[in-house]
């Protein structure tokens, strides 16, 4: 039997990795791969300890990921609804650090089918690195708990 823990803030809810509202949106996700696969009895986090949020209307699904030498990765973003991205962004970042204190939190782009880069998470007051994932290109983006005190010199505002 899976474990998990019941999180709860503004709009997001924790669900089961597998849970059948948040693999009908994950298929909608331009990261998913292969949308014929058994999501709901397989899951879709992937390895390792991983939190899933859906908001209450269904119409948005956060994934995130612990990933133990570079902190916890958002492995999937998807907003239909209408509640502002970037206040989902913040809140999900909440989540995350009251389970997983002080871990950097990042996240991949892939800016050929994302609209303005990340541009939600830049507005949460999440960073662009300068460089670039080595196998598919995309954009990285980073988030500390206290981000005044860990700017580092190589990231492009």
């Amino acid at each position: 039997m899976k474990k998990y823990q019941i999180y709860a803030d503004q709009h997001w809810l924790g669900v089961l990795d597998g849970d059948p509202r948040a693999v009908a949106l994950y298929r909608r996700h331009y990261s998913c791969r292969n949308p014929k696969v058994d999501y709901v009895r397989y899951g879709f986090s992937g390895k390792g300890e991983s939190m899933v949020l859906i908001t209450a209307d269904c119409l948005a699904l956060w994934c995130w990921r612990k990933v133990e030498s570079e902190g916890v990765y958002c492995s999937v973003f998807h907003n239909e609804g209408n509640i502002l991205s970037s206040e989902l962004v913040r809140e999900a970042d909440r989540l995350a650090w009251q389970r997983w204190d002080d871990k950097r939190h990042f996240t991949h782009v892939n800016s050929k089918v994302v609209k303005g880069d990340g541009k939600c998470f830049k507005a949460a007051g999440w960073r662009k690195l300068k460089g670039r994932t080595k196998k598919q290109n995309l954009i990285i983006l980073e988030m500390y708990p206290d981000w005044g005190n860990e700017v580092e010199s190589d990231i492009e505002l």
